[in-house]
C-alpha cells in the first residue's frame, strides 16, 4: 500500500539551496511512497502556521514538520532581526517561547483538520563546533520541539541528535560558524541553478554536513531522510483512507 507523505518546512525542505532529503526517500520506496513538499525559504514557525491550508488539503497519510532553524538563528548575536521581521512579515521579534506557541499551533491544526500521522523533527546541527553557541541554540530549540511533540502526543524524530553523533564520532575541522549573508545566499542559488555541486562547495569549506553551516549537503540530507524513513517503517500499512468522522485521528487517542 502506498503511503502519501507530506513534508513541510523551510529552505531545507524546499531544497533549492540545500541538498534534497526527499529524493532519497522516494528512491528507496518508488512503489510505496509518494511525497509532496511545502518548503519556503527563510520561513519561521509563524510563517508556516499561516500557510497550512494546502497542506491540509493533501489528504496525506503522514506529515513531517522540519521548522525552527531560522527561529534558532534569530537567537544568535548579530542576527538582523529588524530586517528579517520586515522581510518575513513577523508581527513580533522571534523568541523561543513564541516558536513553541507557533509550533503548537501547527500541530493542533494538523491534528484537527487531517487524519495524518505527524512527526516533528529536531533541528539540524547549526555549524559543526559542538560547544559553540549556534550548536547550543539548536539543541535548546530541539528540546522545545521535543516538549511540543510530547505534549501533543506526536512523534519527535531525533535529527539533531543523529547529526551531533556523526560530528562527535569523527574528526571534524573546527570551522567557526558564519551567519549566511544575502550575497552568500544568492551565490549558492546561482551555483545550484547552474548545476553546481553542493558537496564540492561543502568540501571546499571543510564542512561535514552542510554547505554553509545551515543548509545541508548530501550527507546531511541523507541523515534527515534516514530518521524519516525509520519512522515511516513503523507506521501502520493498513490505514483507512475513509476513516469515519467519529473515529479519533492517529496521535489523538
Amino acid at each position: 500500500m502506498t503511503i502519501r507523505l507530506t513534508c513541510i518546512g523551510d529552505s531545507i525542505t524546499r531544497a533549492q539551496i540545500s541538498a534534497d532529503y526527499i529524493a532519497p526517500l522516494t528512491h528507496r520506496h518508488p512503489e510505496t511512497l509518494t511525497v509532496q513538499r511545502f518548503g519556503v525559504n527563510g520561513d519561521f514557525a509563524y510563517n508556516l502556521l499561516q500557510r497550512l491550508d494546502p497542506v491540509v488539503a493533501t489528504g496525506a497519510d503522514a506529515i513531517t514538520v522540519l521548522i525552527g532553524t531560522n527561529d534558532a538563528r534569530a537567537a544568535l548575536p548579530g542576527y538582523p532581526i529588524a530586517k528579517t521581521m520586515k522581510r518575513k512579515g513577523l508581527p513580533q521579534p522571534p523568541s523561543r517561547d513564541w516558536f513553541a506557541e507557533c509550533l503548537t499551533g501547527i500541530v493542533e491544526r494538523l491534528q484537527r483538520d487531517t487524519d495524518a500521522e505527524i512527526a516533528l523533527l529536531s533541528l539540524p546541527a547549526l555549524g559543526q563546533v559542538l560547544h559553540a553557541a549556534p550548536m547550543r541554540v539548536a539543541a535548546e530549540y530541539s528540546a522545545t520541539i521535543a516538549e511540543v511533540a510530547r505534549a501533543a502526543g506526536v512523534a519527535c524524530l531525533p535529527l539533531h541528535e543523529r547529526q551531533v553523533d556523526v560530528l562527535r564520532s569523527e574528526p571534524v575541522d573546527p570551522v567557526p560558524y558564519r551567519e549566511l549573508t544575502p550575497a552568500g545566499f544568492i551565490a549558492t542559488l546561482l551555483r545550484r541553478g547552474l548545476g553546481g555541486d553542493l558537496d564540492a562547495l561543502a568540501r571546499r569549506r571543510r564542512l561535514a554536513l552542510t554547505t554553509d553551516h545551515i543548509h545541508q549537503n548530501s550527507r546531511g540530507a541523507a541523515l534527515i531522510a534516514e530518521v524519516i524513513d525509520e519512522w515511516l517503517a513503523h507506521l501502520p500499512r493498513n490505514r483507512s483512507r475513509g476513516r469515519d468522522a467519529s473515529d479519533p485521528a492517529p496521535g489523538r487517542t
